[in-house]
């Protein structure tokens, strides 16, 4: 017989649990809710959200509403985002995770960190993010520096860096943990004489921790099914720990992507996903593959 386990170290995390709950409070009043962006990295999550009544929208379309209620999700925004709010008197409704928020006030206050004309001529510091670019998480840090921090998204890209002069390293939130003390080894062995290098883990420990956790439930099963959607950077990173230690492993968005041919010689299975990654779809996954032992068709109506 078939046995199925469902990680119960995957799901939303904090940040992003708090954004939908806030989401759900405000359409449960019947109030109409605009979110900037899509509330979570999950395609199916957003769909359940939009038939609540949630509308999603990019910052060109908020630039034309007035006197409305806009979410901003998990990832955060940057200071001119709040300032177009206040123009346009839209009521903010910020759900805004508080580990990002703590990163963007250390970059802020590092940015605006009161430097003599001689110094700055003299050294140049760069702040310098470790994470994807346009991710809507970066595009917050960056916009606490008014743009002029430099984003690099791997340990090549670092190796590019001018290390002539002082560096401030900071990292998105969900990025890995490993490759973050790769870049920071390497620059502290190549900077200039007399340059100052500070880096700053700011990564996310509930999402850091998932790398090893995520990294034992994968070994233990004879197929993992990791379910999240395509734009989750976050979920990259783990499915990838997943195959790295079970090449068994198969990166699906819902139940109707899993092949039941991966089914043949297979006594276990384990379903994990992302921070994105809703706990009910997980749980649709392991629906499906029960249908299937029972001879049943699968039901993937949300």
């Amino acid at each position: 017989m078939l046995q199925i386990e469902i990680d119960s170290g995957s799901g939303f995390c904090f940040g992003v649990t708090t954004a939908i709950k806030k989401a759900e409070e405000e359409l449960a009043r019947g109030q109409q809710l605009y979110c900037l962006g899509d509330i979570v990295h999950n395609g199916m999550e957003c769909e359940r959200l939009r038939q609540m009544g949630l509308i999603t929208i990019d910052h060109k379309q908020m630039a034309t509403l007035h006197h409305v209620k806009v979410l901003l999700r998990a990832h955060g925004e940057p200071p001119s985002t709040y300032e177009l709010a206040r123009r346009n008197n839209i009521e903010i409704i910020d759900a805004t995770c508080p580990v990002v928020l703590q990163l963007q006030k250390r970059i802020k206050k590092q940015y605006e960190a009161p430097r003599s004309a001689s110094e700055e001529t003299a050294r140049g510091a760069s702040i310098v993010i470790f994470g994807k670019r346009g991710h809507a998480e970066v595009l917050g840090l960056l916009g606490q520096t008014e743009g002029r921090a430099i984003v690099v998204e791997n340990f090549d890209e670092a190796t590019q860096l001018d290390l002539s002069h002082d560096i401030y390293l900071y990292s998105q939130t969900t990025k890995s943990l490993d490759e973050f003390h790769r870049i920071t080894d390497y620059i502290q062995q190549h900077m200039a004489p007399g340059a100052i290098f500070r880096s700053f883990d700011t990564i996310c420990r509930s999402v850091a921790n998932r790398m090893p956790s995520i990294s034992q439930f994968a070994v233990r099963h004879d197929l993992i099914l990791f379910v999240c959607g395509k734009k989750s950077s976050n979920g990259k990173v783990l499915f990838d720990e997943c195959r790295r230690v079970n090449a068994n492993s198969h990166f699906i968005e819902g139940p109707d992507q899993i092949d039941p041919q991966w089914l043949q010689g297979v006594t276990t299975v384990g379903i994990c996903g992302a921070t994105s990654t809703p706990k009910w779809l997980m749980v649709q996954c392991r629906e499906a593959l029960e249908c299937w032992g029972s001879k049943r068709t699968p039901d993937y109506a949300i």
